[in-house]
């Protein structure tokens, strides 16, 4: 992901986050699931700053949302999966980002309600021209 893209997809986040008034922690992750943006809504909580990072890293380590990453999880009854890959976390919020085909990167949202996290990831992908497909049964 492209420093431009990763400020694009910051920008629509923060705008959704603002229309839904919600204060939110962002994070955006290359392709590698390394951190490349990051912005921290004032009034935003302290303790999801580390959850948004670690929703962006999860949705691109597995290229999946992780709502969709932790219902799998349940399923298929794999203990102890969030606490591989330094810490996964399986709930909404975190979106893989792909453009044509190919996965860019993650976004991370944290701070609102878990759909509210979702509704705020799903739109700053939508707004910045990206796409997120679901998830398959394979981890």
């Amino acid at each position: 992901m492209l420093c431009e893209q990763s400020q694009q997809l910051l920008t629509m986040a923060i705008t959704a986050a603002r229309n839904s008034d919600v204060n939110v922690n962002i994070a955006v992750c290359d392709a590698g699931g390394n951190l490349c943006a990051f912005q921290r809504m004032d009034g935003s909580p302290l303790g999801s700053v580390d959850i948004a990072q670690k929703k962006a890293r999860s949705a691109v380590l597995f290229g999946a949302p992780t709502e969709a990453l932790g219902q799998l999880v349940r399923e298929q009854q794999l203990d102890s999966f969030e606490q591989t890959n330094g810490g996964l976390i399986l709930f909404a919020g975190g979106e893989p980002v792909f453009h044509q085909g190919k996965l860019l990167g993650g976004i991370g949202i944290s701070g609102g309600t878990a759909a509210e996290d979702k509704m705020i990831a799903l739109a700053a992908i939508d707004q910045a021209g990206f796409n997120c497909p679901g998830v398959t049964d394979e981890i």
